[in-house]
């Protein structure tokens, strides 16, 4: 088929990649505000497993071709929209062009994240000699390759015959070991992808609560969480509590969904508290050092490991470590902090700080100086630390585990004093 693909983001770059690779003729079109010269030096799409390597051997073998102007290319057999909620009124400018006025029979797959019933104002304005579905975007930073390519599960909205038969096509090289879509709706499938974040984002949150009352009792929440988890009713998946989450995607569908309620009539307490509660736990690692230092933090240094919102990604969209910043420097403390790959994006938010220094190289190098160690980011290469190092380089020998990924016990037997989350432990001898 000819596919064209509108868009900036991940979920575009991985459809474009992907499509080609399976032997559809492909034109991809970047959002002006983002196009291929600039995309294509960002950190995420450079990191992103597989995905630059499949778009240059797609663009070597002629399935895919890069374009700046809709003009570049005949009409297609579909057109794959995977664009940023903000460029909403973009989308609806671009389906106007004459390609499209001018074509007969082509399928709109809406795979951005927009209000729910958009896929059909979109139809609307794309006229009514086409069709659409919903395709809403459920990939994952990190491993957008894979999930494309092998999906658990497609969401696909649509309320007709030929919408369904056309992306069923489209995508029948990634259909073939087991039934992958649930078809709905339009308006279920766009409503559905922001209730399922919206259940992970309120597990996540109300684990976190029952971390804090497992502080505040004395109780080692890790056995609460394997009990809770053993239960088959609830299971262990987005039960561990952590600092606070963060991401462009997630937390915009959570925006996304309270949107939806407000613009119905309907208040979402429920949704208000599971966005309070994270930001509330993002400060949660500062609120621990604050009470192990009495509130004297002046003249500190505290070093941090991670920046990045996830692990494999280069993002700091709402991440944690921008709320810790902040409350550390209002208390005039200094930061050292390690990243392997969120550096530069830290550094273009916040600037050049002289209560600031970043590594991208060594963690240790963080360390130096530090009187603590946060950990804010669970990138593979922090979970087995030299602690006979880290416990001579700390200061106040005290580590922050943020994300629960080190053994209590272990870390105090090192002679270092652990908090986490819903944990903790102290060495037998300071």
């Amino acid at each position: 088929m000819r596919v064209i693909v509108y868009g900036s983001e991940l979920s575009a770059a991985t459809a474009a990649a992907a499509l080609a690779w399976v032997g559809h003729r492909v034109a991809w079109l970047p959002h002006p505000d983002v196009p291929w010269s600039a995309l294509s030096q960002l950190g995420w799409l450079k990191r992103e497993p597989q995905l630059i390597d499949q778009l240059q051997h797609a663009q070597e073998e002629g399935n895919l071709q890069i374009i700046e102007q809709l003009d570049q290319t005949p009409a297609p057999d579909v057109v794959w929209l995977a664009l940023s909620p903000s460029q909403r009124q973009d989308a609806h400018a671009w389906l106007q062009s004459p390609l499209f006025a001018d074509h007969q029979g082509c399928v709109l797959v809406n795979n951005s994240t927009f209000p729910v019933g958009e896929t059909e104002r979109l139809h609307a304005v794309f006229g009514a000699q086409h069709t659409s579905v919903a395709l809403p975007d459920t990939l994952e930073e990190g491993r957008a390759w894979k999930a494309f390519t092998r999906p658990s599960r497609w969401l696909l909205g649509c309320d007709e015959a030929v919408g369904e038969q056309r992306v069923r096509e489209l995508l029948r090289a990634f259909n073939r070991r087991s039934e992958v879509f649930q078809r709905m709706p339009k308006r279920a499938a766009e409503l559905t992808k922001l209730a399922i974040n919206g259940m992970l984002a309120t597990r996540i949150s109300y684990m976190n609560e029952i971390a804090g009352l497992a502080d505040t009792l004395g109780v080692d929440v890790e056995h609460v969480r394997q009990g809770m988890g053993a239960d088959s009713r609830i299971g262990f998946e987005y039960l561990y509590p952590g600092c606070g989450f963060g991401g462009p995607n997630f937390s915009r569908d959570l925006i996304r969904l309270a949107d939806v309620q407000h613009a119905s009539g309907r208040h979402s307490a429920l949704l208000d508290q599971v966005m309070d509660i994270n930001e509330q736990k993002k400060e949660t690692l500062f609120r621990k050092l604050w009470a192990h230092f009495d509130g004297e933090l002046a003249g500190r240094t505290v070093a941090i490991w991670g920046a990045a919102f996830k692990p494999e990604t280069t993002r700091i969209d709402h991440a944690p470590v921008l709320v810790l910043l902040e409350a550390l420097w209002a208390q005039g403390a200094r930061v050292r902090l390690h990243d392997p790959a969120a550096v530069p994006a830290l550094e273009a938010l916040v600037g050049q700080r002289d209560d600031l220094v970043t590594f991208s190289q060594d963690p240790y190098a963080a360390c130096e100086g530090a009187d603590a160690l946060m950990l804010v980011t669970e990138w593979k290469s922090y979970w087995n630390p030299d602690w006979s190092r880290l416990r001579e380089l700390l200061g106040a020998r005290l580590i922050l585990d943020g994300r629960n990924i080190f053994d209590p016990d272990f870390v105090a037997s090192c002679g270092l004093i652990y908090r986490g989350i819903g944990r903790r432990a102290d060495p037998l001898t300071q």
